[in-house]
């Protein structure tokens, strides 16, 4: 090429073709998440989504997150069908916290060069995070950007936007001492730890194509989905009382159920009530870790934490059962003494 050839965007490595051909790949996906409040497909430069009229007072609620170094897995096994529901997961998880109905997601996806197939497989598993989770997928951007990304590998971001009724907030302000703890079973690790995650594999240079767990592999099983609880957890709220949630997400146990508990109270938590995944067993033997740290860093196959009064627990595990969780009786809430942890797994 001379100094003076006509240059395109194609030459300086964008290819608009391929973002043309993944939209059209995106539409039939992002119309099959679609509900009531849309007011416009994907395709116009802001998406319109008119508030449910049903609420009185209502109260948007927000959130944004990525997937983290989940993805560097994700590159390296050569799956890409799974992160974008852990992208929708973690933002629609977040919200559902404080009581909010998840109404609308929007993803981001960074790539240095768009290979239409891998960006069309993540955007698949949001669209499916999004059916779970019963919010639009609305729109979102796809940005090609050379030189900024090495050649196979994509960065994930995603919003949600969730309402609840201003009288319903859900924020901890009511648990008390005597409340109970009900976990809610996790998929795995779901994307949090995955720093940890990967140096253990690294160290331990499993064959991870081997059978792992039941009939699934090592790669299945690290790279299995997070769990979005948004339909059965909205369920149970409807017909009893919830005080209080926690998504448990980076900080694990002990870091993400103190941010809902009132400072006077300690969540205290029975290691011996739920089955802990053998992933973790696997993980903590393979990289030494203290048992202290794997409650700090990962889930330990509990991925939402619910508070309710002692009276209404044994309801409540009925109702998630029967949504298809698998919930346990945890913990309970104590009064707290000092300034001791509020959250101790015994």
């Amino acid at each position: 090429m001379t100094q003076n050839s006509s240059l395109s965007y194609r030459d300086a490595g964008v290819d608009i073709d391929a973002g043309d051909a993944l939209v059209d790949r995106i539409k039939p996906l992002a119309k099959k998440t679609l509900r009531d409040g849309v007011l416009g497909g994907i395709g116009g430069f802001g998406a319109l989504f008119e508030v449910p009229k049903r609420y009185k007072e209502p109260v948007l609620v927000s959130g944004t997150d990525g997937v983290g170094t989940k993805l560097k897995l994700a590159f390296q096994l050569n799956r890409h069908d799974t992160v974008g529901q852990d992208l929708v997961a973690m933002s629609v998880n977040d919200i559902l916290v404080q009581g909010a109905e998840s109404l609308f997601f929007l993803d981001y996806f960074a790539c240095g060069k768009l290979h239409v197939d891998t960006a069309a497989s993540v955007v698949g598993g949001i669209a499916r995070g999004c059916e779970l989770a019963g919010c639009a997928l609305i729109g979102g951007e796809t940005a090609e950007m050379p030189g900024m990304y090495p050649d196979g590998e994509y960065d994930l971001a995603g919003f949600a936007v969730g309402v609840v009724e201003k009288s319903r907030i859900i924020d901890g302000s009511t648990i008390q001492p005597g409340d109970v703890v009900l976990g809610l079973a996790s998929s795995g690790a779901h994307s949090n730890g995955y720093s940890l995650v990967r140096k253990i594999i690294e160290r331990a240079n499993p064959d991870m194509n081997a059978p792992f767990d039941g009939e699934r592999t090592l790669s299945d099983v690290v790279m299995a989905p997070t769990r979005i609880y948004v339909k059965p957890v909205l369920k149970l709220m409807e017909k009893l009382p919830v005080k209080g949630m926690a998504h448990i997400t980076g900080g694990g146990l002990l870091e993400n159920v103190p941010r809902v508990l009132p400072d006077n109270t300690v969540a205290v938590l029975q290691k011996s009530a739920w089955p802990r995944p053998k992933l973790f067993d696997w993980m903590q033997a393979e990289g030494n870790v203290a048992e202290n740290e794997m409650h700090r860093v990962f889930n330990c196959g509990i991925g939402m934490v619910v508070v309710v009064a002692a009276e209404h627990a044994d309801a409540a595990l009925a109702e998630l059962k029967a949504a298809g969780e698998q919930v346990y009786r945890i913990g309970e809430i104590r009064a707290r003494s000092g300034d001791e942890a509020q959250t101790r797994v015994e």
